[in-house]
């Protein structure tokens, strides 16, 4: 005799995975690789990220080594509640660090909606302090893969965003002009020198 199973009437669990280091680690190159795992498996993703990130791309998310993917701009993190749907599987949002403090809350709520959430950005500043809504959601997350870069000084790996421009703002879209990646040693040593 087979037993029956019951079906369960409440959403499927959801959960919250972050990919974070320190710029050229690879964060949006991961973000994306899980994406598009995800669509191999059918699943229906939205990927979104801040409007005022147009260094390559006024809507794809691109990565460094130039892989795109289709996304949408917003320019709020409550915006991205408005373009969620019940097909969606996967919800990815880029360049976290850039949204304002209500992401880990918009991030939250998409989870408890069953759904998976996958959060790529910055953890820490060019100073080296948490960055932005990066820390709460780290800290909410169920899965956190800490990426790190190769240290241009020494070699080591590094997971600090050395500035190279002027400039005391928190927030400076760059490239390889503007920052470079630093193990702790030769960070401490280049920002003791200024």
């Amino acid at each position: 005799m087979f037993l029956e199973i019951k079906r369960s009437s409440k959403i499927k669990s959801g959960w919250i995975e972050v990919v974070c280091g320190s710029m050229f680690s690879g964060k949006t190159e991961e973000l994306i690789r899980r994406v598009k795992r995800g669509k191999i498996a059918r699943q229906e993703v939205k990927i979104f990220k801040p409007s005022v990130d147009v260094r390559y791309h006024q809507k794809n998310v691109v990565s460094h080594d130039m892989s795109e993917i289709p996304s949408i701009p917003v320019a709020s993190s409550k915006e991205i509640l408005q373009h969620i749907s019940p097909e969606d599987d996967i919800i990815a949002v880029d360049e976290a660090q850039f949204f304002d403090n209500d992401l880990p809350e918009v991030c939250n709520t998409i989870a408890n909606l069953g759904k998976r959430v996958i959060v790529a950005g910055l953890d820490m500043d060019f100073k080296g302090l948490p960055f932005g809504p990066m820390p709460e959601i780290i800290a909410m997350a169920e899965y956190v893969s800490k990426v790190k870069a190769i240290c241009v000084d020494c070699g080591n790996l590094a997971h600090f965003s050395h500035r190279l421009a002027e400039g005391q703002g928190v927030v400076l879209l760059g490239e390889k002009k503007e920052y470079i990646p630093l193990c702790r040693n030769c960070f401490n040593e280049r920002t003791t020198e200024k």
